[in-house]
């Protein structure tokens, strides 16, 4: 088997003995205080970005509460008790003697979708990951796990998260990835495993009408919602399919087969890499894109964002993952553990890369 590493960055490298930093008891409750206050910042962030709250004030200029409640179709007491909160977490400016709140002009790229993926406030809506505590708590002392009805809203921030990198990463850095595929794209036939709401397979289709695309999900809701966007994008070559894709078997039938953050949720990983390899043609690849990470936690120490990525895997991939009796890979299998199970479903040439533009994710290009 060939496996062509990249320079590692953090997340990626294994300590040979790692330990986490030790912290005086002081240091210990100041940290927990300052997560504690931290977490009320986002959840007025999560707030405001359902609210269009930061949006409507990036585009009005310095308003008042009052001005700004009436922009935007809120009630005043609720929108200055949040543009309050904002402040003090030193995220907006206040003129003190007119009462007008503003983003500041440097802020605007993190604070408003103006900045695409990098937009930070979209991701303060993982919050909303707090309403299955309860079922996660029954699920931890009973066993089984949630199910994907269980997240209201999770599906279509997935979709507005994923849409931001697709849009500003799909075509000019991801494709290239993959030797030849720009060129080959001129006329093959691609399916996207666990294709959510559709956005990459739609963005793929508008770019090269020559090929087609069928995009498959275990979720009736993102099929629907990504047949309709095809429709209305007017996309013959794109086509969506309600799948369980552990239950697939399409042999030989695809050029490429991709499948962005999907794997690690899945009830029976292990079988989906296998069923996509079996669906390769002579000749194909597999684009697996999942999240950056070491499958030791001790790996992990110096990845920012890593407490972040173990709590969506408790109260979302790996639940769900238990929920359908699976395997409950979660969130962080990591590169090693992804690297083994690659190889175990029969590819054998596997080069995972990093792209600077999303360091979240890792992108294995993998061909038998």
């Amino acid at each position: 088997m060939t496996i062509t590493e990249p320079q590692a960055r953090p997340g990626h490298p294994l300590p040979p003995a790692a330990e986490a930093p030790a912290l005086s008891p002081e240091q210990a409750a100041d940290r927990l205080m300052q997560i504690w206050t931290e977490m009320g910042t986002g959840l007025l962030l999560a707030l405001a970005d359902r609210t269009s709250l930061l949006e409507t004030l990036a585009e009005r200029g310095p308003s008042t509460s009052a001005e700004l409640a009436q922009a935007a179709g809120l009630q005043e007491r609720y929108v200055r008790e949040v543009l309050d909160g904002l402040f003090v977490s030193r995220l907006l400016s206040l003129d003190t003697r007119t009462r007008r709140y503003a983003v500041p002009e440097e802020f605007v790229p993190v604070l408003t979708s103006a900045g695409g993926p990098d937009n930070m406030v979209r991701l303060m809506r993982y919050a909303e990951l707090a309403t299955v505590l309860d079922k996660v708590e029954q699920a931890a002392r009973h066993g089984g796990g949630t199910s994907y009805a269980d997240y209201a809203h999770f599906q279509e921030l997935q979709a507005e998260d994923s849409g931001a990198v697709f849009e500003a990463t799909l075509l000019d850095q991801v494709v290239p990835l993959v030797p030849d595929l720009p060129e080959r794209l001129e006329g093959i036939e691609v399916v996207d495993l666990g294709c959510g709401r559709g956005r990459a397979v739609t963005l793929l289709a508008e770019a090269y009408p020559q090929s087609r695309f069928t995009g498959m999900d275990f979720s009736a809701e993102a099929v629907q919602f990504a047949q309709a966007d095809a429709a209305a994008r007017g996309l013959a070559n794109a086509e969506f399919r309600l799948q369980d894709v552990a239950r697939w078997d399409e042999p030989g039938r695809y050029d490429l087969v991709t499948a962005f953050d999907a794997i690690h949720d899945q009830a029976d990983p292990a079988a989906v890499l296998r069923a996509a390899r079996q669906a390769l043609r002579s000749g194909g690849t597999f684009l697996m894109v999942d999240i950056a990470g070491s499958s030791q936690p001790e790996g992990n120490l110096e990845l920012p964002w890593a407490p972040m990525l173990y709590a969506v895997s408790v109260l979302h991939c790996m639940a769900v993952s238990l929920g359908q009796d699976g395997l409950g890979l979660g969130t962080m299998w990591g590169r090693q553990q992804a690297l083994q199970m690659l190889a175990e479903a029969g590819f054998r040439h596997i080069d995972p890369i990093d792209v600077e533009e999303d360091p979240f994710n890792t992108y294995y290009v993998a061909r038998p």
